[in-house]
C-alpha cells in the first residue's frame, strides 16, 4: 500500500540527502534535463560533513525508522500525570515530539552549524525539499504517525476540554477571558510551552534547521497546526491573540520565517507571577469591586463632578470585578500594555480622558472588544468620537462627600465650612496621615503645593477684635461668613439650586489702608481657611492665552482646597471692557469675559479689594453676591484703631492717643504704619516709645500722603516736630 505524499510536511521533513534516486509524481512534471542530484554529489562531500552517510536503500531507511520509534518509545523520559502538569503543556509536548520523530524519520539528521553554513549538502536537500518531489517513503512515517497521531489527537482534546472548564490555571484563565478557544488556543498553548522549555527551544531550533530560530516562525505554526484556521491565521494582525497583544511577531525580514514569541507579562504570569507589565502607565490605580450578576454594561461613559465620584457611580454598572485605572494612554505601545495586563489579570479598564477622547483610545476599545471599558471624563464627549461598541452614558451631578464618607476616611463627622468632594476627602486622609491631629491643615495642603507659584499663601492670625469698622460694615462681613459656612445646608439639605455655583463673590471697595486685607484674613480665620493673595505679576502675561491658563490654574487649586481667593487691586484685571480698535483689545476683552465665566463656577469664596469701584466692568459688579464699602474711619474708631497698633508688651510712655485720634483724619493703614516708625525709632535710641517718637512716625506718613505739615496741627505737641 502506498501512500501520496503530505504536503504539510514538505518543509519540515526534508528528504535524506543520501537517497540513491528521486521519484517524481509525474511523468509530465519532469523533463529530459532533470538530474540525478544523488550521482552529482562529490565524494569529498563525506569528509566536509562528518553526519552525511552513504547512499543506501529504502530496506535500510526503513529498519532506522522502526528503531527510531521504538527507541521513542521506550527511552524518552516517563511522562508526568496530568495531575501535575497542565494539559496545554502535555499537547505542545506532544505535538514538537510528533514533528520532531516525523523529521528525524524522514532522514535528516541533526547537523552541524545548522542555519549557519550552507554547503552542498544543504543545497542537494533543499532542492528536494522543493514543490512537486516526493519526500520520505510512507513506509518511513507510517509507523511514527500510527504510533503517535492517537496520543496527539486526545491530547488536543484534553486541551479543548479543559480550556472550556473553569480551570485555575493561569493560561486557561487567559485564554477565557480573551476569548481564546480552538487553534488559538493551540497555538498559545504551544507558545508558552516553548517560552518555558529550553529543551523545546532546541528541538524547535532542529525542525527549523537553525540552532538561533528558537522561536516558532509563522510558516512552522501553520505546518505545526494545520487546518482551515492554520496556526499563522491564529496569530494575524485580527487574531483574538493579536487584539489582547499577547503575542509579538518580528517587523523586519520575509514573511515566512518572522518569529513568533510570546509577550513576557504573559509567560511571567503563567510562570505564577503578577508583576505588572514593564509598559503599563507609571500612574495608575487598581480598585476591587463585588462582581454582580445585574452588571450589563461592557462600555460606560461617566460624566461630571470628580474623579472619585465618577468611579464611585460608574464602577457597580461595569461588568468587572476588577478595574485598573489609568490616564488615558498616549500611543499605541502603552496601549498595547494596558489591553494586555487588563487581559492577563482579568481586569476592566478605566480610562480617566482631561479633554477629547483620542481616535487611537476608541479604536483600542473596539480592537480590545472582550475588555470592558469606563471612559470617566468631566465633560461630555463629542459623538463622533466615541468608540463604534454600545454604551451607557452616566452623570454625576453633585460629588461632595457624604458624612458618612467623612466617618470612613477619616474618623470624624463633616467638619463645617469644608465642601470636598470624593477626590479631595481622599487626599486630605492622606495629608493627616502624614501630619495627625489638624484636619484644617491637611485641608489647606490640598491647595499649598499648586497655588505657592502663582498666589502668596497668608495664614490667617488675626480675628474679629482686631478689625475695627462700622457696625453696619462689620454685621456684612459676619453674615458673608455665616453664608459661607452654612451652604451645604442650604444647597445640600434644604434643596435649593445653586445656580450657578455654590461659590460666593464679594466686593471690598474703599481707599487704601482702610482694612480689606484684613477683613479677608479674618473671615479666613473664621472659616479656618487659607487666604491666596493673587499676585498680578505672576498671572498676566504678555502672551497671548497665558494669563487665562494662570487663571484657571489658581481656580483649580484654590477649588480643591477650599482657599479665599484674594484680588487685591481687582480693578486691573477685572476692568471695563472696551471698544475694540486693534487686538490688543479683543484680547483684554477676551481675558475679563473668560474671568466672568470663572467665577461664575466656582465654588469657593472670592474677594475682590479695589480702590476704584466705578472702574470695574458693570458685569462683575452684577455677579457680586455681597458688596462692603469700607469707610475711612471716624474719631471714635482711630483712636481703637491706635490703641489696637501698640501690643500689650510694647514698652510706652506718656502716649496721648485721644489728641492724635481726634487731630488727624488718617487710615488704619497709616496709623499703623506710624506707629511701626516710632516703634523702631524708640528701639535705635535705646528708650520707650514715646509721644516724639510716635509725632515723628506720623510726620513720615504724612509726607507719603503728599500732605502739608504745620506744626500748629501738633497742637501741643508742635515742638516735637522740629520745627517743620
Amino acid at each position: 500500500m502506498r501512500f501520496t505524499r503530505n504536503p504539510q510536511h514538505s518543509r519540515l521533513i526534508a528528504p535524506s540527502v543520501s537517497r540513491p534516486a528521486l521519484t517524481l509524481r509525474s511523468s509530465t512534471a519532469c523533463t529530459p534535463q532533470t538530474p540525478d542530484l544523488t550521482a552529482r554529489m562529490p565524494d569529498k562531500t563525506a569528509t566536509r560533513n562528518s553526519r552525511s552517510k552513504p547512499s543506501i536503500g529504502r530496506r535500510r531507511t526503513a529498519d532506522r525508522t522502526s528503531k527510531i520509534s521504538d527507541t521513542a518509545d521506550k527511552d524518552r523520559s516517563p511522562t508526568p500525570s496530568s495531575t501535575t502538569v497542565p494539559a496545554w503543556q502535555l499537547f505542545a509536548g506532544a505535538l514538537l515530539q510528533y514533528h520532531a520523530l516525523l523529521r528525524r524519520v524522514g532522514g535528516l539528521p541533526p547537523r552541524d552549524f545548522a542555519g549557519l553554513v550552507i554547503d552542498d549538502t544543504e543545497v542537494d536537500r533543499l532542492l528536494f525539499s522543493l514543490p512537486g518531489l516526493d519526500g520520505p517513503a510512507p513506509e518511513q512515517l507510517a509507523p511514527t504517525i500510527e504510533r503517535l497521531s492517537p496520543q496527539l489527537e486526545k491530547l488536543r482534546a484534553q486541551l479543548q476540554s479543559a480550556g472550556e472548564q473553569d480551570s485555575e490555571d493561569q493560561l486557561y484563565r487567559i485564554a477565557r477571558f480573551a476569548g481564546i478557544s480552538g487553534p488559538a488556543l493551540e497555538t498559545l498553548a504551544f507558545l508558552a510551552s516553548v517560552e518555558l522549555s529550553p529543551q523545546m527551544q532546541r528541538l524547535l531550533a532542529y525542525l527549523q534547521d537553525n540552532v538561533s530560530a528558537t522561536r516558532p516562525w509563522l510558516t512552522t505554526l501553520s505546518e505545526l497546526l494545520p487546518g482551515v484556521d492554520p496556526g499563522s491565521a491564529t496569530v494575524a494582525p485580527d487574531s483574538a491573540l493579536n487584539r489582547a497583544a499577547l503575542i509579538e511577531i518580528d517587523e523586519s525580514g520575509p514573511w515566512a520565517t518572522r518569529a513568533v514569541r510570546l509577550h513576557e507579562r504573559v509567560a511571567w504570569a503563567i510562570n505564577g507571577n503578577d508583576s505588572p507589565d514593564s509598559a503599563m502607565p507609571k500612574q495608575r490605580t487598581v480598585i476591587e469591586a463585588l462582581e454582580s450578576r445585574a452588571k450589563q454594561n461592557r462600555l460606560t461613559v461617566i460624566t461630571g463632578a470628580d474623579r472619585q465620584s465618577r468611579l464611585q457611580m460608574a464602577i457597580p454598572e461595569t461588568v468587572g470585578a476588577r478595574f485598573i485605572v489609568v490616564q488615558e494612554p498616549k500611543d499605541d505601545s502603552t496601549w498595547q500594555a494596558v489591553v494586555r495586563e487588563a487581559t492577563v489579570s482579568g481586569s476592566s479598564v478605566v480610562t480617566e480622558v482631561d479633554e477629547e477622547l483620542k481616535v487611537d483610545s476608541a479604536y483600542w476599545m473596539d480592537r480590545a472588544s472582550h475588555l470592558p471599558f469606563v471612559i470617566s471624563t468631566h465633560d461630555e464627549q463629542p459623538l463622533e468620537r466615541m468608540p463604534e461598541r454600545s454604551w451607557k452614558e452616566l452623570h454625576v451631578a453633585d460629588g461632595i462627600a457624604p458624612n458618612a464618607e467623612w466617618r470612613d476616611q477619616l474618623g470624624i463627622d463633616q467638619v463645617t465650612g469644608h465642601r470636598l468632594n470624593r477626590d479631595q476627602l481622599r487626599l486630605v486622609a492622606r495629608a493627616q496621615a502624614a501630619n495627625p491631629g489638624d484636619v484644617n491643615a491637611a485641608v489647606r495642603r490640598l491647595a499649598s503645593g499648586h497655588l505657592d507659584r502663582l498666589a502668596l499663601q497668608v495664614r490667617p492670625s488675626r480675628g474679629w477684635e482686631d478689625l475695627v469698622l462700622p457696625p453696619r460694615e462689620m454685621s456684612q462681613l459676619k453674615e458673608l461668613t455665616e453664608r459661607y459656612r452654612h451652604g451645604p445646608t442650604v444647597y445640600g439639605e434644604w434643596g435649593f439650586k445653586p445656580v450657578p455655583s455654590t461659590g460666593i463673590v464679594t466686593l471690598f471697595a474703599g481707599a487704601s489702608g482702610t482694612g480689606k486685607t484684613l477683613a479677608a484674613e479674618v473671615i479666613a480665620a473664621e472659616l479656618q481657611l487659607d487666604v491666596y493673595k493673587i499676585d498680578l505679576s505672576t498671572v498676566v502675561s504678555k502672551y497671548i492665552g497665558e494669563t487665562e491658563k494662570n487663571l484657571e490654574k489658581i481656580f483649580d487649586a484654590a477649588s480643591a482646597g477650599n482657599m479665599v481667593l484674594f484680588f487685591d487691586e481687582a480693578d486691573a484685571l477685572f476692568g471695563k471692557r472696551s471698544d475694540v480698535s486693534d487686538a490688543h483689545d479683543r484680547y483684554a476683552n477676551i481675558e475679563v469675559s473668560y474671568l466672568l465665566q470663572r467665577l461664575e463656577t466656582y465654588d469657593g469664596l472670592v474677594v475682590l479689594a479695589t480702590n476704584l469701584q466705578g472702574n470695574m466692568d458693570q458685569a462683575f459688579l452684577r455677579r457680586i453676591h455681597v458688596s462692603v464699602d469700607f469707610p475711612m474711619p471716624s474719631e471714635k474708631e482711630r483712636l481703637r484703631i491706635w490703641q489696637l497698633s501698640f501690643p500689650d508688651q510694647a514698652p510706652t510712655e506718656s502716649l496721648d492717643l485721644e489728641f492724635l485720634a481726634q487731630q488727624f483724619r488718617i487710615s488704619g493703614g497709616n496709623i499703623r504704619n506710624a506707629t511701626l516708625t516710632a516703634a523702631f525709632l524708640a528701639a535705635s535710641q535705646g528708650s520707650q516709645i514715646e509721644m516724639k517718637h510716635v509725632v515723628h512716625g506720623l510726620q513720615r506718613e504724612l509726607e507719603k500722603l503728599g500732605r502739608l505739615i504745620n506744626p500748629e496741627d501738633f497742637g501741643r505737641y508742635h515742638s516735637l516736630t522740629g520745627g517743620k
